[in-house]
């Protein structure tokens, strides 16, 4: 068998897989679950009782969640949501940093053995302007790549398969460029499990969004948006 068979093998399986993930969440989660409030609460304390069961054995399980998670759909948001909600700001950040860095790790390598052509052809022409920029200090313009808003983290995670970036660099800017943002998306989460906890019905609008624990995130995510698209429009990323 060769080469390009086995791409193409590994690479309908790794569909697949995904395919069966997303009808298995898909089947065990629904719109109410995620609008009741009630459920949400309830849901709430059943989470945080498991974490206090084995606060080790859920942090490493949720830290293997958030890889395949990263690794199969590519999708953040949910992640650091969730990891402030269920382990604090400061915890929550360090599992969520960690998990979505190897996932993304593990997403390029896959996406550069099996899908580098694909790629290459959907976005080098675009983004041919910067292989030169990552070749004469490929490390810090990582770093500025992993806070240019507008990129969807998915499509993030694979174009640097077009610039050949080191495992090393990709993982260590990864890790660093990816956790202003992360701590802000877990303390948001964070902030959202505190509202909950304090609140027997659901509370306004009002009380929500002028809680310093939800206020106070968004308005360093609205900064860190800002100083991305200012980098964005420095460096000409489009």
């Amino acid at each position: 068998m060769n080469e390009r068979n086995i791409k193409i093998i590994v690479g309908s399986i790794y569909l697949s897989v995904i395919g069966i993930f997303l009808w298995f969440f898909l089947q065990h989660f629904s719109i109410q679950d995620i609008t009741n409030y009630e459920i949400i609460k309830t849901n709430r304390q059943n989470l945080i009782e498991l974490r206090d069961l084995n606060l080790v054995i859920s942090s490493i399980l949720f830290l293997f969640v958030s890889i395949i998670w990263t690794l199969l759909l590519g999708f953040g948001t949910p992640i650091f949501l969730v990891g402030g909600f269920i382990f604090g700001k400061w915890l929550g950040t360090v599992l969520v940093v960690f998990g979505l860095t190897i996932g993304a790790t593990l997403l390029y390598l896959f996406a550069g053995y099996f899908f580098k052509g694909i790629i290459e052809k959907k976005f080098s022409n675009r983004f041919s302007y910067f292989k030169q920029k990552f070749k004469n200090n490929e490390f810090i313009f990582f770093l500025i790549y992993r806070n240019i808003p507008g990129v969807p983290f998915f499509i993030a995670n694979i174009l640097p398969t077009i610039f050949d970036v080191r495992i090393k660099n990709y993982f260590f800017g990864s890790l660093i460029g990816m956790t202003p943002n992360l701590f802000i998306g877990a303390s948001l989460g964070s902030g959202i499990e505190k509202i909950i906890d304090q609140n027997e019905n659901i509370p306004s609008f009002y009380n929500v969004i002028f809680s310093p624990d939800i206020y106070i995130p968004i308005i360093l995510f609205i900064l860190l948006f800002l100083i991305g698209f200012f980098l964005k429009k420095k460096i000409n990323f489009n």
